[in-house]
């Protein structure tokens, strides 16, 4: 079982030359959870992944892991406990897929470390996880989308980390291969108790694997809790501006949010909408 750790922004402000995108935010990530973060596009998602990894440093505000800021932490010593899956990485020319999740272990060695047995078991059980054994001598650049993503997602695994970030893991992934990542996430989330925080744009998957939601719009947290609590056909329109309809998944129990377009609205539902906008 994985240690807890704890995962906070506290009045974080962030943005990129003379755009801020988030302002004053607040958040804490359930310890031994998997969060999912929903919202539209630039609405700040990547963007805080981002910060929480320290790879975009806050205009004000910070990020806490342990109660320790992650931009004053040592960048090994970050990397053996949260791990982050951007969402367009880039591979080296001409690498291969083991060397490729081979890099996952780095962060557990030393100037004069050697590769170890551990770290073999680890990549193999990363590539086994995501059935990517059979590419391991291929070049990652030959892959197709889907596969690549799949590798990446194998290197992530491979740094066994006790925080997982994971920006739009589902890219790339035909139906099949997403519920085989968001199955496979779960497991990890259940076999050794890792933190996960994703970013999904699929609100359904979201609200089926994830045990949190957390809604961004327009750089600001606008809803936050256990899935029905915060997928409501209220909360789609107000961050979405989408009216829609939500029941309960039969196969999940989970909230499932049934949007409802232009040419499949009825005159009461459009009125609806409209209240639910005031």
């Amino acid at each position: 079982m994985t240690t807890t750790h704890t995962l906070q922004a506290e009045q974080l402000t962030l943005g990129y030359g003379d755009r801020t995108v988030i302002e004053g935010l607040n958040l804490t990530v359930p310890a031994g959870r998997i969060t999912a973060i929903v919202g539209p596009n630039a609405c700040g998602k990547s963007t805080l992944l981002r910060s929480m990894s320290r790879l975009l440093a806050p205009r004000h505000g910070q990020v806490l892991l342990d109660g320790r800021q992650v931009h004053r932490m040592p960048a090994k010593e970050l990397a053996r406990t949260l791990g982050l899956l951007p969402q367009s990485p880039i591979a080296p020319d001409g690498i291969t897929v083991a060397d490729l999740v081979g890099r996952g272990r780095h962060p557990h060695h030393g100037v004069f470390t050697r590769w170890t047995h551990d770290d073999d078991v680890a990549v193999a059980e990363a590539l086994e996880a995501t059935e990517t054994l059979e590419l391991s001598d291929r070049p990652v650049d030959e892959l197709s989308g889907g596969q690549r993503q799949r590798v990446w997602i194998a290197m992530a695994l491979a740094q066994q980390t006790d925080v997982l970030l994971l920006d739009e893991p589902t890219t790339f992934l035909d139906v099949s291969h997403q519920l085989d990542v968001l199955d496979l996430l779960v497991d990890l989330n259940q076999r050794r108790g890792t933190t996960i925080v994703m970013v999904l744009h699929d609100l359904n998957m979201a609200a089926r694997y994830a045990d949190h939601l957390i809604a961004l719009d327009a750089g600001r947290v606008h809803a936050a809790g256990a899935p029905e609590e915060v997928l409501t056909a209220e909360c789609v329109q107000a961050v979405f501006g989408i009216p829609s309809t939500v029941i309960t998944d039969p196969t999940s129990g989970k909230p499932l949010m049934l949007p409802i377009g232009r040419h499949h609205a009825t005159p009461s539902t459009t009125h609806d909408a409209e209240m639910s906008a005031l």
